[in-house]
Order: C-alpha cells, then sequence, then structure tokens
C-alpha cells in the first residue's frame, strides 16, 4: 500500500513540475523513455513543460539537415508558445529560421552558431525577435552587417550578442567595421559582446565603447588591427573588460573537429514520418520485450505522438 502510494505521488506531479525534472535528462532519453513510465508522464512529455527550454547541441552533431528540421519543429511545436531558450547550431536553412520567429513570442535566449541563414531573412523576420535579450550568430558566414543592424533595430532589450568567427572564414575579408558600425549604433543596451576574429580597425572599437555604456565584457581575441591604451581604457571605461586582442593560440578549437565521420557517440535515431504510436496500448508492452543490448538498440520516436494528445494543463501554483 505505502509503495502504490508513493508511485501515485509521482503520477500527480503537476507538469511543470515534471519539466523541471525531467530537462535534466538527455534529449532520447525524455523522447523514447520517459512516456513509456506512465501515461501522466508520456502527457507531460507532450505538453509544453518538458520544452520551454530546447538545447540539442550534442543531439544535432553530424545530423543530416532534414532530420534536424523535423525534430527541431516538433520540439518547437510542443512548446505551445512557451518557449523561453533555444540552442541549436547549424541551422540548414531560411525557412527553418522563418518558422523559429515565428514561434518565439516568448523567446528570451536564441544561440545559432554555425547556421547557414542570410541577410535577407534575417532582415524579414527581425521584428518578431523582439524579446530577444541574448543572442549567438557565431560562425554565421552568410550574414552581415544588414542582418546585425535589423537585430539592434528590432531587438531592443539585447543585453548580449556573440559573432566569433573562425579567422580562415574571414580571411578573405578586408575589413568588417561595418559590422562593428551596425551595432554600434543599434545596440546601445549590450553589456556582453563577442568579436573573436573579425576583421576590425581601432576606430570601429572605439565607437561601440563609445555608443554602448553600459558594456561590461569586449572579447576582442584575434582582432589584432585593434590597439586599445590600457590608460585609455583606465580612464574612460572602468567598469569595461576587454579581453585580447592578442591569444596565445590564432586558431580557435572547433568542437566538431573532434567527431570523426565515421564514428559518433551518439546512437542512430531512426525518423518515421507520418506514424503515431499509443504509448498506452497495453498490447505495445510486447514489442519491447525483445530489447536488444543498449549499445545494439536503434532509438525511435514518432512524430505526431505529440498532436495526437489533447492535454487540459493545470495552471502553474
Amino acid at each position: 500500500m505505502e509503495e502504490e502510494s508513493r508511485q501515485q505521488c509521482w503520477e500527480e506531479l503537476i507538469p511543470d513540475a515534471l519539466g523541471l525534472i525531467f530537462g535534466k535528462l538527455s534529449l532520447e532519453d525524455i523522447l523514447t523513455k520517459i512516456p513509456r513510465v506512465c501515461k501522466s508522464w508520456g502527457r507531460a512529455v507532450a505538453g509544453p513543460y518538458c520544452w520551454q527550454e530546447i538545447d540539442i547541441e550534442e543531439w544535432s552533431h553530424r545530423r543530416q539537415p532534414e532530420h534536424l528540421d523535423r525534430m527541431l519543429k516538433m520540439l518547437i511545436q510542443r512548446s505551445a508558445g512557451s518557449l523561453r531558450k533555444l540552442c541549436v547550431p547549424g541551422v540548414p536553412n531560411d525557412p527553418l529560421f522563418a518558422f523559429i520567429a515565428d514561434h518565439a513570442g516568448s523567446l528570451k535566449t536564441l544561440k545559432l552558431p554555425r547556421s547557414e541563414i542570410s541577410n535577407s531573412i534575417v532582415e524579414q523576420v527581425a521584428a518578431k525577435l523582439s524579446t530577444i535579450t541574448f543572442l549567438d550568430v557565431s560562425y554565421c558566414k552568410k550574414i552581415g552587417a544588414p542582418a546585425l543592424e535589423a537585430i539592434g533595430k528590432h531587438c531592443k532589450c539585447l543585453i548580449g550578442l556573440q559573432r566569433s568567427m573562425h579567422p580562415l572564414e574571414v580571411a578573405d575579408k578586408l575589413c568588417q567595421d561595418d559590422e562593428a558600425h551596425a551595432i554600434a549604433t543599434t545596440m546601445p543596451k549590450l553589456k556582453h559582446l563577442e568579436m573573436p576574429y573579425l576583421r576590425l580597425t581601432t576606430d570601429a572599437v572605439l565607437e561601440i565603447i563609445s555608443c554602448c555604456r553600459e558594456l561590461e565584457f569586449l572579447d576582442l581575441r584575434g582582432c589584432f588591427d585593434v590597439k586599445l591604451e590600457e590608460k585609455f581604457l583606465k580612464d574612460n571605461c572602468s567598469g569595461l573588460k576587454v579581453l585580447g586582442p592578442l591569444v596565445e593560440d590564432c586558431y580557435e578549437r572547433n568542437d566538431w573537429e573532434d567527431y570523426d565521420s565515421d564514428t559518433s557517440s551518439y546512437l542512430a535515431w531512426d525518423f518515421i514520418a507520418d506514424e503515431a504510436y499509443d504509448y498506452y496500448d497495453e498490447s505495445s508492452d510486447a514489442a519491447w520485450d525483445d530489447e536488444q543490448r543498449l549499445e545494439e538498440l536503434e532509438l525511435r520516436f514518432y512524430e505526431g505522438y505529440g498532436q495526437a494528445v489533447e492535454v487540459d494543463w493545470p495552471p502553474s501554483p
């Protein structure tokens, strides 16, 4: 009786409490194991409380663009407008970025490093990103000053910007002062700014320092043409910490280079489109009786499961 009581308590936890707990687990566990425990846990995974913060950076390594597209759309749709933080490297195209913007009504933190997005799409949808306070567009080679200017004009609450680049990606650029100017003239509330390896001049950086009076941290590693005198910073920007421009290693470490094309630390996922699965059908239990060893197991999740469950969510306390 006591054991049954404890089990009922777990089942009766409110969905947002379950969301906080499940947020400590891996994406694979949340999507493939948690729904098999009990009905209430399955409903929590299908609802928004597990997806107010979405971080698929680890999962996305070596994924095909179409797989990333389908996974991201499914998770964002499950968030039901409550998405506050999104971390996904390598957004492969403009339409997917537009989809993110369409569901960014509550978004505060957006990290899209190494994404293949263009100036034109950023200019088109920047107004939908007005709630963002922190943005990471590092290693996004296809955007420049026009995109940064559009973001600055529409994201008035922006206080953090990461715009790191790899030195080889900017080797053919003579100057990127236009990006610095866009930041200086449209992002006056910035407190944290990272611009490693951009081709900047001293005047461009001084413009940023002059216009962004609340700036507390400025990363200029690898911006070798920038010359800032220590006395000037001490007299005029006592609250500003500047990192660089000199660095011990002229090349930043790229975590993606650690992955060999023939191996992966993550099991393959089989994406099965247009197939719904009832996690609660007792007859389906037999499907798990013959599971192979973990290292041989091919994880699956089924798109459409989230749409098949209608949940009347209780208000949060």
